[in-house]
């Protein structure tokens, strides 16, 4: 599950302030959708081989992958996927010669389209399975590294208690990651300071990525933000906050 790059919200960089629904639901923020966007894609894939397309553009991946790299971190670290969609992320990260990924979505058609991509692109060694992020099994856990591009996004739009399934996204990216890891989140939707708004309760900001900027009436801003967090070592009181 992920967002296009087309921003739902105002442009991410040009407004500071963090409001409780800071946007409107969308279908964009539903399950139903994402299943029939990726059976679609399922479709088109077995069809003609397209893979589909690669939200925030190759560049995002290239980004986080820039970033791994520039801190030395292990081949061998887990990594989890949350919201893998096509899996096209994970599969590049093999190709950099990552080693222990996991791509998750609650999406079926998804992951099916995931596995038949792993299948062609020769990556036996990446695990793709039906998983929602807000209701997480026990075994989706010691994480080193959490990705997202766009899902956090997309649960900011969902119709139905957006605000309460944000706060659920924090708790379970808690449980998935362990003390000290990295998070790293791509949003079109989010700007910085929200962003450190929605993940101050057990992460700390390490630094902000670039990301292409313009200038929106006279403001120079930005159509996408990707920061990197690390996950503090929690006390049981700080888990309480979140609910």
């Amino acid at each position: 599950m992920a967002v296009a790059g087309e921003r739902a919200g105002r442009p991410a960089g040009l407004d500071p302030g963090c409001r409780e629904e800071p946007f409107s639901p969308s279908v964009l923020g539903t399950r139903e959708h994402w299943d029939a966007a990726y059976e679609r894609e399922l479709q088109t894939f077995e069809d003609i081989g397209d893979a589909g397309e690669i939200w925030f553009g190759e560049e995002s991946m290239v980004r986080i992958i820039r970033w791994l790299e520039k801190q030395q971190i292990p081949l061998d670290s887990s990594v989890l996927d949350i919201g893998t969609g096509n899996g096209v992320l994970l599969i590049e990260l093999a190709k950099s010669g990552y080693t222990d990924l996991t791509g998750i979505d609650y999406s079926p058609s998804a992951i099916q389209l995931s596995e038949k991509i792993r299948e062609k692109e020769g990556m036996s060694n990446i695990k793709f399975k039906v998983e929602d992020f807000l209701a997480p099994s026990a075994e989706l856990s010691g994480f080193e590294i959490c990705i997202d591009k766009g899902t956090f996004d997309a649960i900011s739009l969902n119709p139905d208690n957006a605000v309460g399934k944000r706060k659920q996204y924090v708790r379970s990216l808690c449980s998935a990651l362990k003390p000290e890891g990295f998070f790293l989140i791509t949003s079109c939707n989010w700007t910085k300071e929200e962003l450190l708004n929605e993940f101050r309760e057990g992460f700390e900001i390490l630094e902000e990525l670039p990301t292409p900027k313009f200038c929106f009436g006279g403001r120079i801003g930005n159509s996408v933000t990707a920061l990197v967090f690390q996950r503090k070592k929690l006390r049981p009181s700080i888990l309480d906050k979140l609910d």
